[in-house]
């Protein structure tokens, strides 16, 4: 078979893997033959491709980024974008396209099935919120990332007297907050599904200074807001997904928790660190299962499926029961970050 592949939407480690994977289990053990598309969707739109081989894919499986690029092209957007992928894939002679992405790129591979074209879906979101699976590689990298960054604060903040208010990726689902906030001993976790009230952030660490500690650390979703709204940090502007671009609510927390209690406040925003660097162990041999399941769904002609984790099992799962709607935060782990935290 001729396969495509592409990666969409923001980069995350383990993108490669899943590539590398794929290409070595269709070469090897089908004969197949692979295109990959520049910059997720935009590369078939415009026919930007290069192709892959068991020499361009090797030494990817530590490798961070994508070596196809990404972007956040919806071509649904554009009354001419179905035919437009179709006479691409049809010029190059695709048979089957693997789709790496999150929410939006697998939602477009999903309508596309519905206009004849053979798709398969690995789910990709660093922010692990991704429907119908219970973990998406990427993730556990970023949750070591920010925890040993809050781990390295609290040094810092001791030894001033600070308040730390770290903000993590998370616009939907606290996940990477809850995670790295437990694993890193923050003393109050912010995330989209609950909405804060910052008199109560401000009352907890105020109550810590008085029992004699002499810092706090809070980390906070890049999606979480107050009760109240009246914190709301957003640029107005969109992707072509219609995304509000987030990022920055911790530099007006900040400014509050020191405005309300008086205590020296810093902010750290790890942004797209969290995105960059090589995957750990989990993210890598995650990747390298989705990419084997990927090809056998291609091989077995079982489009218009996801390969998903559920358990330790890698199954296949309908892409429409995937998309359109965020798996949140659980309550069971909300009450763990409050039993450990203050």
């Amino acid at each position: 078979m001729r396969i495509g592949l592409l990666t969409g939407g923001g980069d995350c480690p383990g993108l490669n893997a899943v590539i590398r994977a794929a290409v070595r289990t269709g070469v090897r053990d089908h004969g197949d033959e692979f295109i990959g598309y520049r910059h997720g969707w935009r590369g078939v739109l415009e026919g930007e491709r290069q192709p892959l081989t068991l020499d361009t894919t090797r030494g990817l499986l530590g490798r961070g980024g994508t070596i196809l690029g990404t972007s956040r092209t919806n071509p649904m957007g554009s009354d001419d974008g179905v035919d437009r992928v179709r006479a691409t894939l049809q010029a190059d002679g695709i048979d089957a396209l693997i789709a790496i992405g999150g929410d939006d790129t697998l939602g477009v591979a999903g309508a596309l099935g519905a206009h004849g074209i053979h798709a398969v879906g690995v789910p990709k979101t660093i922010d692990n919120d991704l429907s119908a699976t219970d973990v998406t590689f990427g993730f556990q990298t970023a949750v070591q990332v920010a925890t040993d960054a809050i781990d390295r604060l609290h040094t810092t903040a001791e030894s001033h007297d600070r308040v730390m208010v770290v903000e993590v990726m998370g616009r939907h689902a606290g996940w990477i907050a809850l995670h790295a906030g437990i694993a890193g001993g923050a003393h109050v976790v912010l995330v989209p599904e609950e909405p804060f009230d910052v008199n109560d952030v401000c009352a907890l660490i105020d109550s810590r200074h008085r029992r004699g500690a002499n810092f706090s650390i809070v980390v906070v979703a890049e999606g979480a807001t107050p009760r109240d709204g009246t914190m709301t940090v957003q640029t107005g502007d969109v992707d072509a997904f219609g995304h509000v671009r987030l990022g920055g609510i911790a530099n007006v927390l900040g400014i509050e928790i020191e405005r309300r209690t008086g205590f020296e406040t810093r902010v750290t925003i790890l942004g797209h660190v969290l995105r960059g660097g090589t995957p750990t162990a989990y993210d890598r041999v995650l990747a390298t299962r989705f990419g084997v399941a990927a090809i056998a769904a291609v091989h077995d002609g079982d489009f218009g499926t996801m390969v998903a984790l559920r358990g330790t099992a890698i199954e296949r799962v309908p892409i429409a029961a995937a998309v359109g709607r965020p798996k949140t935060v659980d309550a069971e782990l909300l009450a763990v970050a409050r039993a450990v935290s203050g």
